[in-house]
């Protein structure tokens, strides 16, 4: 240490007697001090600014982010939506989008499947919904943070469209359009790996936020919809005047009770949104939910269901009615019913927690009493039941399931739980397949061959849902489904589609 010491007294001893070329309080010394301090803070200020601007460049200039997007694509023109609520009706919207984006001549940017009900839109019959350009955000905000956390799940991931691209439409994955539009061709189709970088998520955030229409539209880059379901019913070709009145208007007393002045337009989309119109030369058009179901005589928002004056896309309606799960999930359903299950059974689902059915539960039981009193009268004994229900196993007691459970002489009971194997495997299998990120489209992008095809996954998808559907679909003593739900209906229509037999 004392060596140390007497190093540190000699040198600065040897310092002082040295004498300085340029005295240190000289107006020389000052200016040649003030110019280097001034020349580095400009060298770290550009390396700053030129860093913040390969993030944020997409919020800065949107109008040189378009035109850099075009070039990577070929100037093709794109069409995304907000889908919401659950599974059911995220599918619905997705087969409306390919609907829209067939008649507007566009590539459809693919979704994520959306955690159930992080995304509200709101009621339509009560003229109360969110905006067009909210839910657009909140749907951005959602899939950024499936990103983010390692659980994003394409659309297409669950969805098998391989009959509809490329013959029918085009499409797009939303991770690969949002690596294009917003980092300028960065790859963050895997994104777990930057859960530090928070600044390149907040640049995300506002991409998305111009994208959703927050500040507007974007000459020539974005046009943001703004109709929604409280004023616009879409239809295509269906030979009434454009811009007629919807039977479906609010009453006068929900008028009064909201200051409601809404007034339902039946719009054609093509002559509103196609050639010629302010949307055409928008690189992005975007809508906002695209849901939507019959209502009083009406449709709440997209009335299309038939063109026989346009083949084209008569047949894309006709082709879109039932799209079947990837064959993963087909081929876990069938293997339950033929391994596990291993006789002919009634599939039973049974909504009893969820929104309006909590309230109906003898009337959801009372379908499945009728079905099984009847089914005694012809099929041997014990007759096999795959559950499918939102209700938990330690709370049957005391239901009808209890008493089905019970009587083992008469009823051999079947369900699924997320842990067991057959799922976590269909799990491990959708999760490798990534069948989002290596669909293509039939042009190709400068650079998408540098973008990742496989994604390490931070937690498996959740596909109960799906392979309880298909298990369904594989049920040859019939189907009791719950009255108005919308898994219900996907179910009748598997069936209808007879999936079990072509899987």
């Amino acid at each position: 240490m004392n060596s140390i010491l007497n190093l540190h007294r000699n040198t600065t001893k040897s310092w002082t007697k040295k004498k300085p070329l340029i005295p240190y309080r000289s107006p020389v010394f000052i200016l040649l001090i003030s110019i280097f301090t001034l020349f580095t803070f400009l060298i770290l200020f550009t390396s700053y600014t030129k860093f913040s601007n390969s993030v944020s460049h997409q919020t800065s200039n949107p109008q040189s982010s378009c035109s850099r997007f075009q070039s990577l694509t070929g100037g093709e023109k794109f069409l995304w939506y907000a889908p919401h609520s659950g599974f059911s009706n995220q599918l619905s919207e997705f087969k409306n989008g390919i609907l829209m984006a067939g008649i507007l001549n566009r590539t459809l940017i693919v979704p994520p499947v959306l955690d159930h009900h992080a995304v509200a839109l709101g009621s339509c019959p009560k003229f109360r919904v969110l905006k067009p350009k909210v839910i657009r955000y909140s749907v951005w905000d959602q899939a950024i943070e499936l990103l983010k956390t390692g659980r994003y799940v394409s659309m297409v991931d669950i969805v098998d469209i391989s009959s509809l691209v490329p013959s029918s439409i085009r499409a797009i994955d939303f991770r690969i359009f949002a690596s294009l539009w917003c980092s300028g061709n960065k790859d963050f189709t895997c994104m777990s790996d930057l859960n530090t970088q928070s600044s390149f998520f907040d640049s995300l955030r506002q991409c998305g936020s111009s994208l959703s229409g927050v500040n507007g539209n974007i000459d020539k880059c974005l046009y943001a919809v703004d109709e929604d379901c409280k004023t616009t019913v879409w239809t295509y070709k269906n030979g009434e005047e454009d811009g007629a009145l919807d039977s479906f208007q609010p009453d006068e007393q929900l008028k009064k009770k909201k200051n409601i002045s809404y007034i339902r337009r039946r719009r054609d989309v093509y002559m509103a949104l196609g050639p010629d119109s302010k949307s055409d030369s928008a690189v992005v058009l975007a809508f906002g939910s695209l849901f939507t179901a019959p209502y009083k005589g009406s449709e709440l928002y997209i009335d299309i269901h038939e063109v026989q004056s346009d083949q084209r896309i008569q047949s894309l309606i006709e082709k879109s009615k039932f799209l079947p799960f990837v064959p993963e999930i087909l081929s876990a359903g069938k293997k339950f019913a033929l391994e596990t299950i291993r006789a002919p059974f009634l599939c039973a689902q049974l909504r009893l927690l969820d929104g309006q059915f909590k309230n109906h539960r003898e009337a959801t039981f009372l379908g499945l009493k009728q079905k099984l009193e009847s089914l005694k009268q012809t099929a041997p004994q014990p007759i096999h039941i795959f559950v499918m229900t939102d209700l938990p196993e330690g709370n049957w007691i005391g239901s009808y399931l209890g008493d089905l459970a019970r009587d083992s002489d008469n009823f051999k009971l079947y369900f699924l739980r997320e842990e067991d194997e057959l799922i976590v495997q269909t799990a491990k299998e959708i999760a490798d397949a990534g069948h989002g990120l290596r669909f293509r489209s039939p042009w190709n992008i400068d650079g998408l061959h540098k973008m990742s095809l496989h994604c390490p996954y931070e937690r498996l998808p959740d596909v109960l849902l799906y392979l309880e559907e298909s298990i369904c679909a594989c049920a040859s003593l019939g189907f009791v489904g719950t009255p108005g739900s919308t898994i219900a209906e996907s179910i009748e229509l598997m069936r209808n589609s007879s999936v079990c037999a072509k899987s």
